[in-house]
């Protein structure tokens, strides 16, 4: 099997059985488009168990297999958590993931932790469902 990000099939298989490999996804509306003879957009949301959703957009190059943008947000009715790679050489603690972050409460806007496990070079789904999980459900 080829490794997801390496072709539109690819990632498509990936993204399509995210409900499979996560139990607690309710329901997806995850749309994987061409927008270039080698590039792709993944846009749409991921729904929870909880009242919890995904907000996903991804720019995916197949010919350099890497992720080019992302935004991940995760809502509970109003936004709990997002994650970015906006970098902020000035806050130290983020080193261990420069440039991805993500950012929680209290104070969204300004309260950034790291953010293991998100790349451009792997896909960052199932670590976001995984932090999902273990951050904002109660199973």
């Amino acid at each position: 099997m080829s490794a997801p990000l390496e072709n539109l099939a690819s990632y498509s298989a990936f993204v399509y059985s995210l409900p499979e490999r996560h139990f607690f996804v309710s329901g997806s509306s995850l749309v994987l488009v061409p927008v270039g003879a080698t590039l792709a957009q993944l846009e749409g949301s991921i729904e929870c168990q909880g009242g919890i959703y995904l907000e996903i957009w991804e720019l995916i190059d197949f010919s350099a297999q890497r992720i080019r943008n992302y935004s991940y947000e995760v809502y509970r009715g109003e936004k709990i958590c997002w994650y970015d790679s906006w970098p902020h050489p000035e806050i130290p603690a983020l080193a261990p993931t420069f440039p991805h972050h993500r950012h929680i409460p209290p104070n969204l806007r300004e309260h950034r932790v790291p953010a293991p496990g998100i790349s451009f070079e792997s896909p960052n789904l199932d670590v976001v469902l995984n932090d999902i999980c273990r951050d904002w459900l109660e199973l």
